[in-house]
C-alpha cells in the first residue's frame, strides 16, 4: 500500500493551492475589470496586452465549439484526466511529481472556470508586431511548464535510464 508522509503531503497539497490561488486572483481582477469598463484590453509592452476572451474549448482556445453537448463531452474528459493525474501525483516521486503538481494545479483552475461560468478566461496576449500567440492565462502557464518539464523528463532523464 501506499505509505502517506504528512509533510509531503501538505506541501504538495499548499502548491496546489498557490497554483490554483494565483490563477482565481488574476482571472477575478480581468473578470472586475471587464465589469467595470464592459471589456479588457489592455496595452502593457509592445509585447503584452490583457485582452479578455472567452475560451470554451481546450489549452489555447482549440476545439472551442459553440455546441453544449461536445463542451460537455471536453469537459468530463478533462475531469477525467485531471482525476489520471491526481492519481499519478500520489504514484509519483521527486520532480516528475512536481510536474504532475502544477498540471493538476492549473488543470483545477481552469476547471472551476469550465463549471462556474461553462468558458474559461483566457487574458494574456502575447505578441510580436501583428503575430499574436494563442491567448492563454495563469493556469495555461503552469500545465506547459509542467508539460514541457514532463518531456524533457521523458527525453533528457528517462532515456539515459534506458
Amino acid at each position: 500500500m501506499f505509505k502517506i508522509n504528512f509533510k509531503n503531503t501538505l506541501i504538495n497539497l499548499l502548491i496546489i493551492l498557490i497554483i490554483f490561488l494565483a490563477d482565481r486572483i488574476s482571472k477575478n481582477y480581468i473578470l472586475k475589470l471587464a465589469e467595470l469598463e464592459n471589456t479588457v484590453d489592455i496595452y502593457l509592452t509592445s509585447y503584452l496586452n490583457l485582452y479578455l476572451i472567452w475560451n470554451k474549448g481546450i489549452a489555447f482556445g482549440l476545439f472551442s465549439f459553440d455546441d453544449n453537448s461536445v463542451y460537455n463531452l471536453i469537459s468530463l474528459i478533462i475531469i477525467i484526466i485531471t482525476f489520471v493525474i491526481l492519481i499519478m501525483i500520489i504514484k509519483c516521486n521527486g520532480f516528475k511529481k512536481y510536474c504532475l503538481i502544477s498540471i493538476f494545479g492549473g488543470s483545477i483552475g481552469n476547471l472551476f472556470d469550465r463549471i462556474y461560468f461553462s468558458a474559461v478566461p483566457d487574458f494574456i496576449d502575447l505578441h510580436v508586431n501583428n503575430y499574436h500567440w494563442f491567448i492563454f492565462n495563469i493556469a495555461d502557464i503552469f500545465i506547459t511548464i509542467g508539460v514541457l518539464c514532463l518531456i524533457y523528463i521523458e527525453i533528457f532523464i528517462d532515456n539515459k535510464k534506458k
